[in-house]
């Protein structure tokens, strides 16, 4: 069945059953290959994407559930690296294997977008069950913490943040 989806700011129509993951949509009918499969279940978060500005776990959103909806992958977060998430995790060398660091940008991303100012503990609750096998929360803490500070200084960026868009011009 076809569904009308816009991701990363751009209308798709993709013909997939309605219960088809929204994971298994975006890499193998679109190729957006930044989003990762981890677990299958909703459990670790490599999957995380937004849908509506929220943090949702795509592999276990079927697709009829984000028909008409705007989504976010990793490739639409920024098309130049430019997002103070993005930003903050390259200066605080955040990834060690990296596997897992789509999901944990993306929920970061969304966490900011909600909570400009996070405390440890808004940081906490929001990356419960984004899963690093490497151990790098620290670093994922301390990275949140900058990247808020850099979506302050940057005026535009954090507007576009609050109001869940991107400087590409979708979601």
């Amino acid at each position: 069945m076809p569904y009308k989806l816009i991701v990363n700011g751009r209308p798709a129509t993709v013909d997939a059953p309605a219960d088809m993951p929204l994971l298994w949509v975006i890499r193998d009918v679109l190729n957006l290959r930044g989003t990762k499969y981890g677990c299958g279940i909703g459990q670790c978060g490599a999957c995380t994407v937004h849908i509506g500005g929220r943090a949702v776990r795509s592999c276990q959103t079927p697709v009829a559930a984000a028909e008409n909806a705007r989504i976010t992958t990793i490739e639409g977060l920024s098309p130049d690296g430019s997002h103070p998430v993005q930003v903050a995790w390259a200066e605080f060398d955040v990834p060690q294997c990296g596997y897992c660091q789509a999901g944990q940008m993306m929920s970061a991303a969304a966490l900011l977008a909600k909570t400009p100012k996070p405390t440890d503990q808004d940081i906490d609750a929001a990356m419960n069950g984004n899963i690093c096998r490497c151990g790098t929360y620290i670093r994922i803490r301390q990275a949140i913490h900058k990247a808020a500070s850099l979506a302050t200084n940057q005026p535009k960026r954090a507007a576009q943040m609050v109001s869940g868009g991107s400087a590409a011009g979708g979601e």
